[in-house]
């Protein structure tokens, strides 16, 4: 025993490396990362514990109950529950698209828009696409040139990146109907010559 008390312990690597002027972080060694892997399962173990005691709970009516203080049950004036509504479901921006189809006049003008009216937008993050219909050619010329200006004060009302393209549609023909007796499988009158 006085024999393993004389003799020096070997000083640990941290500080001979300072000693010598290289810090090097120690990398973790396999009881390191058992701790860690054993302190990941027991939280994981932990919250696994708690939402079962919480399904144990609401099946036995438990867990909630009524007193003066507020809590989730308490009733929600319509614009909050609305707006809850909006943002648990993600549709943030097809709902303020639709508030700018309802402010239409008013960004765009009273000219252009009692003769261009938004009809849908296109909420895919690749499209992201407003589509305009114009009652003649000459209205829906003007509203492509003023297109890119028009997405640029979108996306500043909306946010960035919001409304990427403005599609214009032209004023739409009657369709072609053809009579009762047509021949089976021909393409109307474009067909009649070859």
């Amino acid at each position: 025993m006085s024999g393993a008390a004389d003799s020096p312990e070997p000083l640990p690597e941290g500080p001979r490396e300072a000693a010598s002027g290289e810090a090097k972080q120690p990398e973790p060694s396999g009881v390191d990362l058992a701790r860690v892997a054993l302190r990941a399962a027991k939280e994981q173990a932990r919250a696994r514990g708690a939402a079962a005691q919480q399904k144990k709970q609401a099946r036995r009516g438990g867990g909630l109950r009524s007193g003066a203080r507020a809590d989730g049950r308490d009733p929600l004036p319509l614009g909050a529950a609305i707006n809850r509504l909006i943002t648990e479901r993600g549709w943030e921006a097809p709902a303020a698209v639709g508030g700018v189809m309802g402010r239409w006049p008013q960004i765009v003008g009273d000219d252009l828009a009692n003769h261009c009216v938004p009809l849908r937008y296109d909420e895919d993050p690749d499209e992201r696409v407003l589509t305009v219909q114009c009652d003649s050619t000459a209205w829906a010329t003007q509203l492509r040139l003023l297109a890119p200006q028009l997405v640029a004060r979108l996306n500043a009302d909306l946010g960035h990146g919001t409304v990427r393209m403005i599609k214009v549609l032209g004023p739409g023909g009657p369709q072609r109907r053809f009579g009762p007796l047509r021949a089976p499988g021909s393409r109307g009158p474009g067909d009649t010559y070859g």
